[in-house]
């Protein structure tokens, strides 16, 4: 434990020597660092997808990359005098605790016992979360509507099912085939027709998909 509390502060120190003596990193901004953010994410999504063979090494690089954006952006903050990386590894371990009361007593210690099945889970995270915001009235509030067509859609129809809307059954002007993909290779192959479909249509399949998810949002909030 030891061990991984001084790599922790040594990383913060190097970030604070970078940002005070490197002129290129201390130009940087939040602003300016969102599409390094962004490009992280996405090449640790992309080793990750690319399964077990890509090899542990390359992760851990990957996850140090999106770590070191983390970084920045609370060391940007630490000399505005706002917070720093501690205030922000605090701020966590406080969510953590609180929304997973199914894990954790309200001191932080372990619970007795835990749920046997997801669903608890689920319903036990979704209340506490429900709690702290409930000024929020839509179960999809806080999903950016920036998101990917297809990871919108889905979050969307998760938030849906969660909150206990009947999402299979949201009128809409067209239903897709009978039989659902029976794999996830069946899937790709479908969404890809489809988008070859409406490439050659003329059609923005990306901005199909937002309306799509748009109208699906106001029918099932009433809006």
């Amino acid at each position: 434990m030891a061990e991984s509390t001084t790599a922790v502060g040594r990383l913060v120190q190097v970030v604070a020597q970078l940002r005070e003596h490197c002129l290129w990193t201390a130009a940087l901004t939040h602003e300016s660092l969102v599409e390094y953010l962004i490009e992280e994410s996405h090449e640790l999504a992309e080793v990750i997808e690319a399964g077990p063979g890509t090899g542990a090494a390359e992760l851990k690089g990957e996850l140090a990359d999106v770590l070191f954006q983390v970084l920045l952006h609370a060391r940007i903050q630490e000399e505005a005098g706002n917070f720093n990386f501690e205030d922000v590894a605090e701020y966590l371990s406080a969510k953590l605790v609180r929304r997973n009361r199914h894990v954790f007593k309200p001191d932080g210690s372990l619970q007795e016992s835990f749920p046997g099945s997801i669903e608890e889970i689920v319903a036990s995270y979704d209340a506490v979360k429900q709690g702290e915001r409930p000024e929020r009235d839509s179960p999809f509030d806080g999903i950016p509507p920036t998101l990917p067509a297809l990871t919108l859609a889905a979050k969307s129809i998760d938030r849906a099912r969660r909150a206990g809307f009947p999402v299979d059954q949201q009128p809409g002007s067209f239903e897709a085939g009978s039989r659902p993909p029976a794999s996830e290779t069946e899937l790709g192959d479908l969404l890809l027709a489809v988008v070859r479909q409406a490439s050659a249509a003329g059609l923005d399949a990306e901005q199909a998909l937002r309306g799509a998810v748009r109208r699906f949002q106001r029918s099932v909030t009433g809006a």
